[in-house]
């Protein structure tokens, strides 16, 4: 009898993540709805997004210098006792620095995607818990149950609403979301304490150093990715649930089960990605999709109701996540092997850092004019990136597509990543 394809660690890392993104899912359009029922200012209602993310961010950089030295398990278990403790608090608050706090403390994520440190030190793990040849399938099994929990955390968003229907005044309805985000956020914490030791990694005096080659793939790679992030930040769920709640009055009615859809696209779009790329290409991959969930981002703003808006929404969101896994993957081919987990965590950061940044940003400008701002910023910073990557990587195939291109450059040029 064949092995099974996952074992008992993987299995609990697997639900950990799925149950984190149900917390993670509801998140980013709940926040969104508490925000605008405290009727707080653009710029205050960035600044508390912004808050939660940084706070992510924060928490992602001390998993990467910290988390194996403290340990995964010992680590995810903190992580899980925080978030729960910050949503549980952030129920209570009653204006912008409390919120913001405790936003920064439970790394509250208004993005409605988990991208925190708890991703970090699972992914980092999951490659010991089978043998090589299904790495790439346990990775793929844990990224279905990270999308299957953001779709089904954004649908239980509508929760709110029915307390409310069935005589719960507004605050009390609001305050019961956080609890339950508090509630999804504890959840893991019992796989977590379940993991055998050898989901902790080998204890390592320091990480290896970069080559001059690699250093310098990462740093353009970083910028790049700084640029594509900035404007992932302008367009977190939160900000998104405020605009939808803002021009059109979309309630957590329609907005849930929006988002819901929106999130399995995502998932789907995973799966048509790594066929698109295995036809066309890494590189052509992550821009020919990602450049018109940009233009659709763009329609969405101007779209004449709701509905219209909804349909143009759902066809950006099977488009926009098609570049993750293919940027994922070109980042770890054109980096030796043993550099593969400092570039991983590098990367991460840089993205997160972006996404903290940004709706401070996106906040001012929908101050000074109105949410369709950050929208229409957003959109345009991710066409500029777009253009800016494949001018500087449609050359620079990952080593196994180089294989197989004709040569066009002199015979002496070495493919990205080779040994």
């Amino acid at each position: 009898m064949p092995a099974p394809l996952l074992g008992t660690d993987a299995r609990r890392l697997c639900l950990a993540a799925f149950l984190r993104a149900l917390a993670t899912g509801l998140t980013g359009i709940h926040l969104g709805l508490f925000l605008g029922h405290l009727r707080l200012a653009p710029v205050q209602a960035g600044l508390v997004v912004a808050a939660g993310l940084l706070g992510a961010a924060s928490a992602s950089l001390l998993a990467t210098l910290r988390g194996d030295r403290v340990g995964r398990r010992r680590f995810l278990v903190g992580l899980s006792v925080l978030g729960a403790l910050g949503a549980a608090a952030a129920a209570f608050a009653g204006d912008v620095l409390s919120l913001g706090v405790f936003a920064f403390l439970g790394m509250l994520n208004g993005m409605g995607r988990d991208r925190g440190a708890a991703l970090v030190l699972e992914q980092a793990a999951l490659p010991a818990t089978v043998a090589d040849d299904r790495r790439t399938a346990v990775l793929a099994a844990y990224n279905v149950a990270q999308d299957a929990g953001h779709a089904l955390g954004s649908l239980l968003a509508v929760l709110p609403a029915l307390a409310m229907r069935a005589g719960l005044s507004e605050p009390a309805a609001l305050r019961s979301g956080f609890g339950l985000v508090a509630l999804l956020s504890l959840a893991p914490l019992p796989l977590y304490l379940r993991l055998s030791p050898s989901a902790d990694a080998p204890r390592v005096s320091g990480r290896p150093a970069l080559s001059p080659e690699s250093r310098r793939r990462l740093a353009r790679l970083s910028g790049l990715f700084a640029v594509d992030s900035l404007a992932g930040g302008f367009l977190t769920a939160a900000f998104l649930t405020l605009f939808f709640r803002e021009r059109f009055g979309a309630g957590p009615e329609a907005l849930a089960p929006l988002f819901f859809a929106a999130r399995v696209l995502n998932a789907l779009s995973h799966a048509g990605a790594a066929l698109l790329a295995r036809r066309f290409g890494l590189v052509n991959t992550m821009v020919f999709t990602h450049a018109p969930s940009s233009l659709l981002l763009v329609s969405v703003a101007f779209a004449p109701s709701f509905p219209v808006a909804a349909v143009l929404f759902l066809l950006r969101e099977g488009l926009v996540e098609m570049d993750v896994p293919t940027r994922q993957s070109y980042v770890l081919a054109v980096v030796r092997p043993e550099e593969r987990t400092f570039a991983s965590g590098l990367t991460h950061l840089v993205r997160l850092a972006g996404w903290a940044v940004a709706p401070a940003a996106a906040g001012l400008l929908a101050q000074a004019g109105s949410f369709l701002a950050p929208l229409l910023a957003g959109a345009g910073m991710k066409l500029g990136y777009d253009a800016l990557l494949y001018a500087a990587c449609r050359n620079a195939p990952p080593p196994e597509e180089a294989a197989t291109r004709p040569p066009a450059r002199r015979s002496g040029a070495r493919p990205p990543g080779g040994r």
